[in-house]
C-alpha cells in the first residue's frame, strides 16, 4: 500500500489513550432478529457511545496526539453530524477550544449537540465548497488544527478501536458488517480484523441512494457522490482517499440497501431490541437481510454505528 497506516500496536495504544473520553460499548443479541435474519448477529452497540456515536473514538484519538502548542489553539473542522460533536465533546474534555462549521440546514439535534459540548458553531452554505472555504477561513484566523472527520490517519486509528474491542470480545466472528460513508470506521474496522484474525470476512453496507463506495469498489478507482438521497443522512458524504486504500485492500463486499429496506431494519431494531439507533446505523441489518443467503448459518458481527435521531422525525 501507499500509504503508512498505524500498526496493531498503535491501534492497541490509541485504544489506551483514549480511555477516560470513550465507553466500552456492549455487544447484544437478538434470538428474534437471529431467528428473522438465519445467522446468529453480535451487535457492537456504539449508539450507547458517548456523543452517541463510534466518531467519539477518532475525535478523541486526534486531540489527544496534538501537541501542546496546538492544543493551545484549539481545533476546527467541517462536519453536518456526528464528528461535529465528538470533536466538541473531545475538545471539552482537553479544555481547548472547537470552531465546527456546520451547513445551515444541519439537523438541530446535532447542533444542539456541538452547543452543549461547548463548540463554537460557523455556519455556512450547504454545499462542500461552502464548508470547505469556510472551514479555511477559520483556521486562519484561529490557527486551529484542521481534524478531517474520516480522511485522516489518527481518525482511522481511533476508530479502529471499535473492532479491537468486538473481535477481543467476539473471537468467533466469520464476518463484520459495517456501515460505510466516508470510510473511517470502515477502514479502521478492516486494518484491526487484517491483525487480528485475517480471517474475517469485512462487508461494507451503504444505501442504495449514496453508492459511491459501491461504485468506487467496483471501478477500482474513486467515484465521487454525486447527489446522494437516503435517509441514512450519516453516510452522504464522499468516501475518502485513505481508506479507499484499505478497502481496495480489505474489504471482501460492498451491499446495499434501499431506503424502504433501512426503514424496516431500523423498526426492527427498535421493536425486537429495544434500542435507539439512526437509520445509517440499520444499514447493515438490512442489507443483511437482503442477502440472507450470503450469511446463513454464520456468526456476523454488526457494527451500531450511533443513535443520534430526531426522535419527532422517525419514518415509521
Amino acid at each position: 500500500m501507499k500509504s503508512t497506516f498505524p500498526s496493531l500496536t498503535d491501534i492497541q495504544t490509541a485504544h489506551d489513550r483514549i480511555q477516560p473520553f470513550i465507553h466500552r460499548t456492549p455487544i447484544l443479541t437478538s434470538s428474534a432478529i437471529n431467528e428473522i435474519a438465519g445467522c446468529k448477529i453480535f451487535f457492537k452497540c456504539e449508539n450507547f457511545q458517548k456523543v452517541g456515536a463510534f466518531k467519539a473514538r477518532g475525535a478523541a484519538n486526534a486531540v489527544m496526539k496534538l501537541t501542546d502548542a496546538q492544543k493551545a489553539k484549539g481545533v476546527a473542522t467541517h462536519s453536518s453530524g456526528n464528528h461535529a460533536a465528538a470533536l466538541a465533546r473531545a475538545a471539552k474534555v482537553a479544555g481547548i477550544p472547537a470552531y465546527i462549521v456546520m451547513p445551515s440546514n444541519a439537523p438541530e439535534i446535532k447542533k444542539k449537540a456541538v452547543n452543549g459540548y461547548g463548540g463554537e458553531i460557523i455556519e455556512c452554505e450547504p454545499n462542500l465548497k461552502s464548508r470547505e472555504t469556510t472551514l479555511e477561513e477559520v483556521v486562519r484566523k484561529t490557527g486551529a488544527t484542521f481534524i478531517p472527520p474520516y480522511d485522516f490517519m489518527d481518525v482511522i486509528e481511533g476508530q479502529a478501536t471499535c473492532a479491537l474491542e468486538l473481535i477481543e470480545d467476539q473471537p468467533e466472528l466469520d464476518i463484520i458488517l459495517v456501515p460505510v460513508g466516508g470510510g473511517g470506521l470502515l477502514g479502521g474496522t478492516a486494518l484491526t480484523s487484517h491483525y487480528l484474525n485475517s480471517s474475517i470476512e469485512i462487508i461494507a453496507a451503504e444505501p442504495q441512494g449514496a453508492d459511491d463506495a459501491f461504485q468506487s469498489f467496483h471501478a477500482g478507482k474513486i467515484i465521487p457522490q454525486s447527489g446522494p438521497n437516503t435517509i441514512a443522512d450519516g453516510l452522504l458524504t464522499s468516501l475518502g482517499v485513505l481508506n479507499f486504500e484499505l478497502i481496495k485492500a480489505y474489504v471482501s463486499d460492498i451491499l446495499l440497501a434501499t431506503d424502504p429496506q433501512i426503514i424496516e431494519a431500523m423498526r426492527l431494531i427498535y421493536e425486537r431490541m429495544k434500542i435507539v439507533i439512526e437509520p445509517s446505523c440499520a444499514v447493515p441489518l438490512a442489507a443483511l437481510l437482503a442477502n440472507q443467503d450470503r450469511f446463513r448459518g454464520k456468526k456476523v458481527g454488526i457494527i451500531l454505528s450511533g443513535g443520534n435521531v430526531d426522535l419527532g422525525k422517525l419514518p415509521f
